[in-house]
């Protein structure tokens, strides 16, 4: 993968983490809001701002498993672009990290 298409990946990925975060601020801060109204029992806002954090958690993690395996699947789509050095250093790190399993 070139490092341009890396860095833009990074980028799509860190803006999807960032609107994800603002949208629990700001829910988190809707939350407080209609407690303080007397809308919602403390209890109540306490049990929503969980469940909204273990949503976003789980979104988090759901998004960065789809960039990996796009990336993945990129970086194997394009692998004979690379040059037999590419591919040598490719299968030395693969070799070492199953060594490491083993």
């Amino acid at each position: 993968m070139e490092e341009n298409e890396r860095n833009s990946l990074e980028k799509i990925i860190l803006a999807g983490i960032g609107a994800i975060t603002k949208t629990a601020e700001t829910a988190g801060d809707l939350l407080e809001d209609l407690v303080k109204k007397g809308e919602l029992t403390v209890e109540q806002g306490k049990a929503l701002n969980e469940e909204l954090k273990h949503g976003i958690k789980e979104s988090v993690s759901n998004a960065t498993q789809t960039v990996q395996s796009s990336a993945v699947s990129k970086f194997v789509d394009n692998m004979d672009r690379l040059t037999p050095e590419e591919l040598a250093t490719i299968r030395a790190k693969m070799d070492a990290m199953e060594s490491e399993k083993d």
